[in-house]
């Protein structure tokens, strides 16, 4: 998408936003749903743009299918550099709300804490890479003439499969993993953390699973973008058990072409991070602990306490375990 193009896109939006009077005033009260709809996420990345003072910079990287805007939310203007991506799959939310929250809580203020995290990190969020897919309630983009390889004929394609690095992102199929491909080209983070939904399951000791991560396992990822992965699924895994959670590693496979992977392969510390399913009672302590994952992960970067990590800590992280019978089923990365 062109500078002019993504300009007046994010200009017609703010216009009628702002008609609509959707942009609330400094010190409203705040509500973050479990699942902001299309419209309540614009107006929630445009409220936290204005509120934070332009802290906080929403911009469009592209549309959907369907046109909708696949928003990328900057906060920061540090040297290290980190991506998080939420609902690659349209039926994963609840990364989605976690990064609003995120942004908010770096984003609006200017006490010294806030301040000195801002200078030391970047953090960009493609808020709901797959809007489509959120608007239908499944797991692909919207693509009614795709036959795809991964994702469902008549449907559209699962857009974290279509990552592979070896595929130009104008000639990826998948539309919004082809705008994911060049934000990476163009933003070239050190650190990407992809957020998904899993299932539900129960660990070796008899506790159930909360949230599953797992760093690149596609042959020849260099030792360096390995190892910070695997440093950074400790400093993730910490902070959420801290909170409650109990974090496994998930069993993922190695196709070059899942985000994971592919980023890895791209030179960054890439990891995927699947929270469970676990209802509509566990919703908010879920879009908690992702919170907590993304403050850790910004924080352990900005000391560079995240360098200090044994990478061989991650393979202690144990396995994810069996399913839960008659729980929540999900569809792998």
């Amino acid at each position: 998408m062109s500078n002019s193009i993504r300009c007046a896109l994010l200009s017609a939006l703010i216009a009628v936003v702002t008609a609509l009077g959707l942009v609330a005033p400094a010190g409203a009260a705040r509500e973050i749903a479990p699942r902001p709809s299309t419209e309540e996420l614009a107006r929630q990345l445009l409220d936290l743009q204005v509120r934070s003072r332009g802290e906080v910079r929403v911009t469009p990287i592209g549309a959907s299918n369907q046109q909708r805007p696949v928003w990328s939310a900057r906060v920061g203007h540090g040297p290290q550099r980190i991506l998080y991506v939420t609902q690659q799959h349209g039926d994963e939310p609840l990364g989605t709300p976690a990064a609003l929250e995120f942004l908010r809580e770096v984003g609006i203020g200017n006490d010294q804490h806030q301040r000195w995290l801002r200078e030391q990190v970047t953090v960009d969020v493609v808020v709901r890479a797959n809007p489509d897919g959120h608007e239908h309630n499944w797991r692909y983009n919207y693509d009614p003439d795709a036959d795809p390889e991964f994702g469902e004929a008549g449907k559209g394609y699962d857009i974290n499969r279509y990552h592979d690095p070896a595929v130009a992102p104008e000639d990826n199929p998948a539309t919004e993993a082809g705008l994911i491909r060049r934000h990476h080209a163009d933003f070239q983070p050190h650190i990407s953390v992809d957020y998904h939904m899993q299932g539900r399951y129960v660990g070796g000791d008899g506790r159930e699973i909360t949230a599953s991560l797992m760093w690149p396992t596609t042959p020849g990822v260099a030792e360096e973008p390995l190892n910070l992965a695997k440093q950074v699924s400790v400093v993730a895994r910490s902070a959420m058990d801290a909170g409650g959670a109990n974090v496994s590693q998930y069993p993922g496979g190695d196709y070059q072409g899942i985000a994971r992977n592919a980023y890895g392969l791209l030179g960054s510390g890439s990891v995927l991070i699947e929270l469970s399913d676990m209802g509509p009672e566990h919703e908010q302590f879920q879009i908690t602990s992702a919170l907590d994952s993304m403050h850790a992960i910004a924080e352990a970067t900005a000391d560079g306490s995240v360098a200090s990590v044994d990478p061989a800590e991650a393979e202690a992280i144990p396995p994810r375990g069996e399913p839960i019978p008659a729980a929540t089923t999900r569809a792998g990365d």
